[in-house]
């Protein structure tokens, strides 16, 4: 029987770590899954730096792993070093990151993308999209195959009529050695979809054999470090390579600026938006004209590849540029390029025509997920994937959508960000995006997503026993420190060490484990508090749980009652296809918003730019509230 005689139930188009997301979902939910990716040999290829998670990414990561994604479980199997950012902030700052080997993380992810149960795969290139009034029947193919499905999901990272650009050279391509892909924009458009285009960058890598360390400054993981994935099938790294850091100099910045007549930034060839974030070069010389110097980050590639990611050093300046130039950075003097940086334009749709569940609004069960949706960064396309994927399952099982809100994850952020909002340039999430970060913390993503996602039956077993014991275990602890006192003579010693108050009669460890001069370590010192730890085998993370609870307890729960008070605006529904002309009290910008966008809720209206507090007791009004 020939592969495609069958409907499938969900296609996924692209195998960047969006499709790659998407798939293991759909058919971890039990749908009939294809994933059709131009080449097999580059399944969740690192396009841009080695590496997994930083600010608020690295949150993203965590929850990813909670909710049965297969992300964190692949950084950690291919790690080369581990950090914690932010440590010196509070808890809800830290974010975990990784340096990853970028050719074993693209080789675990197939392996485990293989190893998936209902998940068939194919290479060849989409060209196009069945669409039959207003609904997707399936993709048509380069080779002449139509496949048919009941959902699909388009992942096309930076393939979709992707242009690369050196200095002045311009050809057709998605990613450096690999062709664009055309058809799929075209047909989006003719049925009413609103395209834009973006750009990003990359820089050049470099060979580590023409370096000289000696001249950078190191930098090393973690001397403790942690990990991603909640699962005890992954382990800590126990060997770490560093990276290094260098800086440009007013002559880097000279030569660089030699080169700006020819650079497609500036002489008008790339008209797109690229990533305010995450500049270029050439773009950070010309927007910081009074700094000196930049920081350059010098990453390896992999444990045994002499390859190096020269992070910081983004840019589409002529190869002769980018050589002169970096010959001038101390450590770089016989550098020996690789690959030189370029940069790439591409297609992306307004995210504001998805619904929540990421389900287009024009064209019923076509799912869109990743840098489509104009979005930038590994874990933001990943999480995309993932809640497009549980998606495109429980539509064709005909349940309800999966949503999370803003309080419940970043994930949620991100969506509604992106549906709410829309953008310009391309997105990245970062903690200031999220007005309950303190809820949304990386140690405590397992706490607050995995009970959703076992429901759904996409986090296993062990990942709920997992949960329920370190919940259970937290809370055990809470309550031993609340009704244990201890006596001044056992803490009074520890007390002085630390320059905090001594205490004259017994005192709740609770009270004390709260004194901002104290940490958890000094609190294990407390005879009591040992031996409790080793009975109850209390680990690493519980500790960590019970430490954040103790100390910032007043700061989670005026952030909960602050979410209740959103949940209920979440609550008041606004009916599908409601007429905003008729509600005259309206501002005009308002009803043209609300009209363009259609929120499903009065909450999602508050967010939307133009929308004032005034419009939205307007809309209560309406609504019978």
């Amino acid at each position: 029987m020939s592969l495609f005689t069958d409907t499938y139930d969900v296609i996924v188009v692209g195998g960047g770590h969006a499709g790659s997301e998407a798939a293991a979902a759909s058919a971890n939910m039990g749908a009939k899954t294809l994933l059709v990716t131009m080449s097999l040999q580059n399944i969740a290829q690192m396009s841009c730096n080695p590496a997994m998670g930083g600010i608020a990414k690295g949150q993203i990561v965590r929850e990813i792993d909670a909710l049965g994604g297969y992300s964190g479980v692949v950084t950690d199997e291919t790690a080369i070093q581990f950090k914690m950012l932010n440590k010196s902030k509070g808890p809800a700052m830290w974010s975990p990151r990784a340096q990853s080997d970028r050719m074993r993380f693209a080789e675990k992810w197939r392996t485990m993308l293989e190893q998936t149960d209902n998940l068939d795969f194919y290479q060849d290139m989409v060209r196009g999209l069945l669409i039959e009034e207003n609904q997707i029947k399936g993709i048509k193919t380069t080779l002449g195959f139509d496949i048919k499905a009941k959902t699909v999901i388009i992942t096309a990272g930076t393939f979709l009529n992707g242009l690369i650009h050196i200095g002045e050279k311009t050809f057709g391509g998605g990613r450096a050695g690999e062709s664009a892909s055309t058809g799929i924009t075209e047909d989006l458009v003719k049925v009413g979809f609103e395209s834009g285009r973006m750009k990003t960058g990359t820089p050049p890598r470099v060979d580590a054999r023409s370096l000289d360390f000696s001249k950078m400054i190191e930098q090393p993981g973690d001397a403790n470090p942690e990990k991603f994935s909640y699962l005890s099938e992954t382990k800590t790294l126990e060997e770490q390579r560093s990276c290094y850091m260098a800086y440009t100099s007013q002559e880097v910045h000279d030569l660089l600026r030699t080169g700006f007549d020819r650079s497609p930034m500036f002489n008008g060839r790339i008209q797109s938006t690229g990533p305010r974030y995450c500049p270029s070069i050439e773009d950070k010389i010309d927007r910081f004209a009074t700094k000196d110097k930049h920081q350059i980050f010098v990453e390896p590639e992999g444990w045994d590849t002499t390859e190096i990611y020269v992070n910081g050093f983004s840019t589409s300046l002529p190869e002769d540029v980018q050589d002169e130039a970096l010959r001038k950075v101390a450590g770089f003097e016989n550098v020996k390029f690789l690959r030189f940086g370029y940069a790439i334009e591409y297609d992306f749709f307004q995210p504001t025509q998805l619904k929540h569940s990421l389900e287009t609004k024009l064209v019923k069960n076509l799912f869109f997920a990743g840098q489509i949706n104009g979005t930038t960064g590994y874990e933001e396309a990943a999480a995309q994937g993932m809640m497009a994927g549980i998606n495109a399952a429980l539509k064709v099982q005909k349940k309800e959508p999966f949503v999370l809100k803003r309080h419940e994850a970043y994930i949620g952020v991100l969506i509604d960000d992106l549906i709410t909002k829309g953008t310009e340039e391309p997105y990245r999430m970062f903690t200031s995006r999220a007005e309950y970060r303190t809820l949304l913390r990386q140690d405590n993503a397992d706490l607050r997503l995995t009970p959703k996602a076992y429901e759904l039956g996409i986090a296993s077993q062990e990942r709920m026993d997992r949960v329920i014991e370190k919940q259970k275990k937290t809370d055990l602890f809470v309550s031993f420190l609340r009704d244990t006192s201890v006596g001044h003579e056992d803490v009074n010693p520890i007390l002085e060490e630390k320059n905090s108050a001594l205490i004259s009669q017994s005192m709740k460890m609770f009270k004390l484990a709260a004194r901002p001069q104290l940490n958890f370590e000094d609190v294990k010192k407390f005879p009591k508090v040992s031996e409790f730890i080793e009975a109850n085998g209390i680990d690493r993370e519980v500790v960590e749980q019970t430490e954040i609870h103790v100390k910032y307890a007043g700061y989670i729960d005026k952030e909960k009652r602050n979410a209740d008070k959103l949940t209920r605006l979440e609550n008041v529904t606004i009916p599908e296809n409601f007429d905003y002309s008729k509600v005259k009290s309206l501002s005009t910008e308002a009803r043209q918003k609300l009209t363009l966008i259609k929120p499903v809720t009065i909450s999602q209206a508050s967010r939307i730019s133009g929308v004032s507090p005034s419009d939205v007791s307007v809309l209560l009004v309406y609504m019978g509230r």
